[in-house]
């Protein structure tokens, strides 16, 4: 435990991230699940909506640094070549 006022709150700081930060990458997760889903389906319409929101929350966890722009850019690139191949 940590003896210093300052030391205290960092620790508490960083259990609100940790918990933050697994929140949007469960959510991630989730939405790439939906976008699996939709693919086996062959629903092209579906699979459209949900690559978008994939994308979309990968963006969102770039801006708050949950992700580096270069790992969504690679998952991104992965789903759409799914998307791609329902055609």
């Amino acid at each position: 435990m940590a003896n210093i006022k300052s030391a205290e709150k960092r620790a508490r700081q960083s259990d609100a991230q940790h918990i933050a930060n697994h929140a949007a990458k469960s959510d991630v997760s989730t939405c790439r699940k939906g976008l699996l889903a939709a693919v086996a389906k062959g629903d092209k319409a579906a699979a459209t909506g949900a690559f978008a929101h994939f994308a979309s929350r990968l963006d969102k966890a770039v801006k708050k640094g949950i992700l580096k722009q270069n790992n969504a850019d690679r998952r991104k690139a992965r789903a759409h070549a799914l998307l791609a191949s329902i055609a």
